[in-house]
């Protein structure tokens, strides 16, 4: 291996000194620059001594010269180097292995949070694998700072890897959005896609864009309602609204005869559509009337309303976990919600 962890290095594009700080795999390292971490691969790295040699021998050949004070010239200002803001992203950075095949595989894919905006940020993070929480972390970024987050096992990726962050900028500002939360998912075979393309691109990582700019506050529209009042029409107190909802239900039965006393003329889509409305309806008031759990009753079958449900429940971040298992009352013909507030 060329270089070890700690070495000194210096990055040939930029010019830039710095410190090796991870291997990664044989074409790979993460090093540091200047207090920011990034992957690059060794073909694009050296060590600065070639460079401290080359500039010493190349100034000891010049023949040294008397220099008067009128005759050195003022120094000119040197630009500064201009960092680019193009939001906020989550990268995935794969790091390959041999296996016993002499094949290049991807062992695991590191999570990094980077920072290209001038803001910093306050930071809640969770991964979760098809709905269940995998990892979690409350931190903070500086502006233009990459963050390592976690590792995820590559053979893991088959279980569609969601990833949820709320931001809040941790120098408040009047006109921005006292929290900003956004989400990603990934499909397995994308995933896989991209690590095939970053072979061609010659880049290390896989970036997401999260958001570009921190969004601005959302300004209410305020409506005198005292006139209103004054002429008998009602005012409800919106905060107030769960009082005015029907009764969340615990327990609910989504066979169709439940739902529909002139079923049987239906097509299998319509009653596919009536069973899914129902679930809907009866999620929402659960959530709306902060219900710990609810149990929806899909029957056997062939399957394919329990799908259904369990394909929807996968894209609610409100969900933290839910079960098809056994039960006395209804053997597998049922699935029980958890949720989180």
């Amino acid at each position: 291996m060329k270089y070890q962890v700690g070495d000194d290095i210096l990055v040939l594009l930029s010019n830039e000194e710095g410190k090796v700080i991870e291997i990664i795999d044989d074409k790979v390292v993460l090093i540091e620059v200047r207090g920011v971490k990034f992957p690059a691969y060794m073909d694009q790295i050296d060590f600065p001594y070639f460079k401290r040699f080359t500039e010493k021998k190349a100034a000891e050949k010049k023949a040294p010269q008397k220099t008067f004070i009128d005759q050195v010239p003022k120094e000119k200002p040197q630009p500064a180097k201009v960092r680019i803001a193009d939001g906020v992203w989550l990268s995935l950075l794969p790091k390959f292995a041999i296996d016993d095949f002499n094949d290049e595989v991807v062992e695991l894919l590191k999570v990094y949070l980077l920072n290209h905006t001038d803001k910093a940020y306050h930071f809640t993070y969770e991964q979760q694998f098809l709905g269940n929480s995998n990892f979690q972390l409350v931190s903070e970024i500086q502006p233009f700072h990459d963050f390592y987050l976690h590792d995820i096992e590559f053979a893991s990726v088959n279980d569609s890897p969601s990833f949820a962050v709320d931001f809040s900028l941790l120098n408040q500002e009047k006109k921005k959005a006292v929290h900003f939360e956004t989400s990603l998912k990934i499909k397995p075979k994308q995933i896989f896609q991209k690590i095939e393309a970053i072979k061609d691109t010659n880049l290390p990582t896989i970036p997401y864009l999260l958001f570009e700019q921190y969004p601005d506050k959302l300004e209410e529209d305020k409506f005198e309602l005292s006139s209103l009042a004054a002429k008998g029409f009602k005012i409800y107190d919106a905060s107030k609204g769960r009082q005015h909802l029907p009764p969340a239900r615990s327990v609910v039965d989504l066979h169709i005869e439940k739902l529909s006393n002139d079923w049987k003329h239906l097509s299998n889509f319509e009653i596919m559509s009536i069973q899914l409305n129902e679930f809907e309806k009866q999620m929402d008031l659960a959530l709306a009337h902060y219900q710990p759990s609810i149990i929806m009753i899909h029957g056997v079958g062939i399957g394919k309303l329990k799908d259904e449900i369990h394909e929807v429940l996968k894209s609610k971040r409100e969900v933290k976990n839910f079960y098809n298992k056994y039960d006395p009352r209804f053997g597998y013909g049922a699935t029980e919600i958890f949720f989180q507030y």
